[in-house]
């Protein structure tokens, strides 16, 4: 699955006029831009309290057909610590300093992490990709109308560059299904559900992600946030 690590740049520039007349003062405020649907939905999904997140611990769990998959971390995003346990296999690494087993590993944290904050990734990538909105469409599972947005990666970067991910979500910006698509092949990679979410300290995050057939289940388990 996809990735995805972006740095924010913020430049600011100040203009100083040469009038020496000063200017009247005025009450009038500027208005507020209006947000995009991804800022939309990651605020409806807690991001606002994200910064207020020193540590976050999960377990990230797949059962397909009769086999069982899982691995856990911690994540102290503060520290940009990171660490990995797999069965009695322990590893804690910089993301920011990796050796090549540390970045095998981080591949697959970056994936984990996505399926559980990907509400987040949203603002986090928010200069990797490119975004279409369609007011109503048909979710691929339910079959229900919902607004739909599509995200595009650009081709360079990250663990996975130019795949696509279709969100749908009804009017409180909650996701409740997605597809996953490949390089942005026309035909789904993956869909599956959004749901079972449990509100942790502010953050709103969906617990259980499942196919429409039962063929597989992805779900975490031990989620747990440290302020």
């Amino acid at each position: 699955m996809k990735p995805l690590y972006t740095l924010f740049i913020f430049s600011f520039v100040l203009f100083i006029g040469c009038k020496t007349e000063p200017k009247k003062a005025t009450t009038e405020t500027e208005p507020e831009a209006e947000l995009t649907i991804p800022e939309k939905i990651a605020n409806a999904h807690g991001y606002e309290n994200w910064k207020s997140v020193s540590e976050i611990t999960f377990t990230f769990n797949v059962d397909r057909d009769s086999t069982h998959f899982e691995r856990s971390w911690v994540w102290k995003p503060k520290m940009n610590e990171v660490t990995a346990i797999s069965g009695a296999d322990t590893l804690t690494y910089n993301p920011k300093s990796m050796d090549s087993i540390a970045y095998k590993r981080n591949a697959g944290f970056i994936n984990d992490r996505y399926w559980l904050m990907a509400p987040f990734n949203l603002m986090w990538d928010s200069n990797s990709y490119t975004f279409e909105h369609v007011a109503s469409e048909k979710a691929p599972i339910s079959g229900e109308d919902m607004q739909k947005l599509t995200i595009v990666y650009k081709n360079e970067g990250g663990y996975t560059p130019g795949d696509a991910y279709d969100f749908y979500f009804k009017n409180d910006y909650i996701i409740k299904e997605w597809v996953y698509r490949k390089s942005n092949q026309e035909e789904p990679s993956l869909a599956t559900t959004w749901e079972n979410y449990k509100d942790i300290d502010g953050l709103e995050i969906a617990q259980d992600h499942k196919k429409g057939d039962g063929s597989f289940h992805l779900y975490f388990t031990g989620l747990s946030v440290t302020e």
